[in-house]
């Protein structure tokens, strides 16, 4: 089963600080190929972009990059060039002009046909200085922070540490459960968005990958304390993973994602299902509300194990934990088919 590429939508008002982030993950990727697609060029003033010297449909980067700006319209035909395998397109980042209206963008991505991209999430940026008279101004920003699948509050530094507390405070009571990452010039931790490559491996261990992946965020782990948080000026993100070598309760499972822990941004990984005639892997892709389990199949010799990776801002990684203990099948009877339902209702149709 091809890795389909994540379709990151980076969305806030014009000011806000999209396109610094845009530029700190373009320098900071650790050789992640990014596809950036630009909704506006009127307000874009990407490095490398200008370097480049010129707006182009496509604009090829040295470090692997490409940058493209496009019209609402396009933007399908654009995926399709994006992910086509010759292109060794990693992520794409869409960055959406100022007043643009996210919901629109999500319906593009999520009901595109294109069978190699997925949902990767919205991120919203907002100006910690500015947050209450942008809101004031523009009503339907409430609007767009309850579309998020992250906030990104930017430009930390310019507030006293009580102001910001209440502006995470107030941004939290309009959204709920999503993460509220606080930041200075953009510094988001690629990490948190998206996967390393893992290019270096040998073709017959690329097979591994997933289990890699899940490898390679072991070490994350972050403590977070107010201190510790404002001293740095920017959050850390949080990473956890979960194996049980005994199956899960489908039921279970969908209830916890349903109902993530706060500060949950993305969750991965591979579950086996304690379901009567149900032997198939489901390989799942959280990001924010959006849950995607894809049936496989598993390889000859492989465990029927299930391991999930949880990645978010500020999350409780022991309480997480604790929670996805509680999906353990643990009764010696398999589970009813119809205890696959909600998974199925988050399973691409083909």
């Amino acid at each position: 089963m091809a890795e389909r590429i994540p379709v990151v939508i980076v969305a806030g008002f014009l000011g806000s600080g999209k396109t610094t982030l845009l530029n700190h993950l373009l320098r900071n990727n650790r050789g992640t190929r990014i596809g950036v697609v630009v909704n506006d060029f009127g307000a874009v003033n990407i490095d490398s972009m200008l370097v480049a010297g010129q707006v182009d449909a496509m604009v090829s980067l040295g470090n692997g990059c490409v940058c493209c700006a496009v019209d609402v319209s396009e933007l399908d035909d654009l995926f399709t060039r994006l992910a086509q395998p010759r292109a060794g397109i990693d992520v794409i980042v869409v960055e959406a002009s100022g007043l643009a209206e996210p919901r629109n963008l999500i319906r593009m991505v999520i009901g595109s046909d294109n069978p190699r991209i997925r949902y990767g999430g919205l991120v919203e940026v907002v100006d910690a200085e500015l947050f209450p008279a942008s809101r004031e101004r523009h009503p339907e920003l409430a609007t767009h922070l309850r579309l998020a699948d992250l906030v990104v509050v930017n430009k930390a530094d310019r507030v006293p540490a009580e102001r910001l507390a209440a502006l995470r405070a107030e941004i939290g009571a309009l959204i709920g459960q999503v993460p509220v990452y606080a930041t200075t010039h953009g510094r988001l931790d690629p990490g948190l968005l998206f996967d390393e490559p893992l290019r270096e491996m040998p073709l017959v261990a690329m097979q591994l990958s997933f289990d890699e992946l899940l490898d390679d965020h072991d070490h994350h782990d972050h403590d977070h304390d107010g201190a510790h948080e404002h001293r740095h000026l920017h959050d850390d993100y949080t990473s956890v993973s979960f194996t049980s070598e005994r199956e899960l309760d489908p039921r279970r499972l969908i209830g916890f994602l349903e109902d993530p822990p706060p500060g949950l941004f993305r969750a991965k990984g591979i579950a086996a299902f304690g379901v009567a005639d149900e032997r198939r892997k489901f390989v799942l892709h959280m990001v924010g509300r959006h849950i995607v389990f894809e049936p496989g199949n598993w390889r000859r010799g492989e465990s029927r194990t299930s391991s999930l990776v949880l990645i978010g801002a500020g999350l409780d990684t022991d309480a997480a934990l604790d929670r996805l203990s509680g999906t353990v099948h643990t009764a010696d009877a398999p589970l009813d088919d119809r205890a696959m339902l909600g998974i199925w209702r988050y399973t691409p149709h083909s």
